[in-house]
């Protein structure tokens, strides 16, 4: 069985995390496969989006401790950290494509940073989020600390990190942590709707202002403007700009091409 699923349909690649009898948790396997998809979906035209969601009942768990348990399978935290999760961020936050994490259950640990590391993240009224790594005598990895202060506060994810509360989808809606929370009956409709939306956009476009964003978490605000200026010029540039000016004109609606 394939930890990893994949699909690409009207121009939207979903990977799905596929080892639901351990909720989804990570092995070294899953987590490799995941990087060779994601570097797939980055160099195939023909995927303009990206959505990353969970088979069964969790989104992911988080690293699979029976297997850092185990003396024959483990491969020691520092492989875990440099060849596994540390990969997968960097790869969601370089890739220049959207990338949807579609929250379909709990999501816990390093699954949690994962999702947090996504462009958008949509979750259902069901779905709980937890820094679980205090519980275990462990310290947030998998860009937790980045990203959790810089989207709900310092004090917040401090709390959150230290005593590993867990956070329902309205609470993570209401303190900023995610994009949308919707009902469970509607989910997958919803993720479908924004994944499809985004396939048709300027994808060059959107992977600029994916750029500019990872980028204004360090720049100055003269380096900053520096570079929106940079990119601007290029995006004038591009095919969808004249696609969406052309569009605007003759009032109808663009068709972008992501070039």
């Amino acid at each position: 069985m394939n930890s990893i699923l994949k699909n690409i349909h009207n121009g939207v690649a979903t990977l799905t995390l596929n080892r639901p009898e351990v909720f989804n948790s990570f092995n070294r396997e899953m987590a490799l496969l995941l990087q060779k998809e994601l570097d797939s979906c980055e160099n195939d035209d023909a995927v303009r989006a990206i959505i990353l969601t969970g088979n069964g009942k969790a989104f992911c768990a988080g690293q699979d401790l029976k297997e850092v348990t185990s003396p024959e399978l483990n491969p020691g935290f520092r492989k875990i950290l440099e060849e596994h999760y540390n990969p997968i961020i960097s790869r969601i936050r370089k890739i220049e494509k959207p990338v949807i994490a579609a929250v379909n259950g709990v999501a816990a640990g390093a699954g949690a940073n994962i999702a947090l590391a996504c462009d958008i993240v949509i979750a259902h009224e069901k779905v709980s989020f937890i820094q679980a790594f205090s519980k275990i005598g462990l310290v947030p990895d998998s860009g937790g600390t980045f990203f959790l202060p810089r989207l709900i506060g310092f004090q917040k994810a401090s709390a959150l990190m230290m005593l590993g509360d867990k956070v329902s989808a309205e609470e993570a809606e209401r303190l900023g942590m995610i994009c949308k929370m919707v009902s469970e009956e509607t989910f997958e409709e919803e993720v479908n709707n924004t994944a499809e939306m985004l396939a048709k956009m300027p994808t060059k476009a959107l992977g600029m202002t994916k750029r500019l964003l990872n980028k204004s978490m360090n720049n100055t605000l003269d380096e900053q403007l520096e570079l929106e200026g940079k990119l601007q010029i290029e995006a004038a540039e591009s095919e969808d700009y004249a696609e969406g000016v052309d569009a605007f004109v003759n009032k109808r609606k663009p068709v972008f091409k992501g070039k």
